[in-house]
């Protein structure tokens, strides 16, 4: 069985024993979140409009954490035009624990 989550303005396939990358929430480490359940695939597809009634799916949140550096480099030939610019996007690992419909 696995169910479709959305969370962060992202959706993710997940099943019980999953570890998933995420936007970073507000949560402590150790502690459980639940997520909107989109679809729910088991025995039969349950589509939701927009969530499935009843289910859910609830994780437990590992660490917060920052992803690798990407380099935003602007430049313009010929200009002496060149900015170089660093960015690295918080996220928060998640172990999915239950997923129930």
């Amino acid at each position: 069985m696995y169910a479709i989550i959305a969370t962060g303005g992202k959706q993710y396939r997940v099943s019980e024993g999953d570890t998933i990358f995420i936007e970073k929430l507000d949560a402590q480490p150790d502690s459980e979140v639940t997520f909107p359940v989109l679809m729910l695939v088991g025995d039969e597809v349950r589509m939701g409009t927009p969530e499935v009634e009843g289910a859910s799916v609830t994780g437990k949140v590992v660490r917060h954490g920052k992803g690798q550096k990407i380099v935003v480099f602007k430049y313009k030939s010929k200009k002496n035009y060149r900015r170089k610019q660093g960015h690295r996007q918080p996220f928060t690992q998640v172990e999915i624990l239950t997923v129930k419909g």
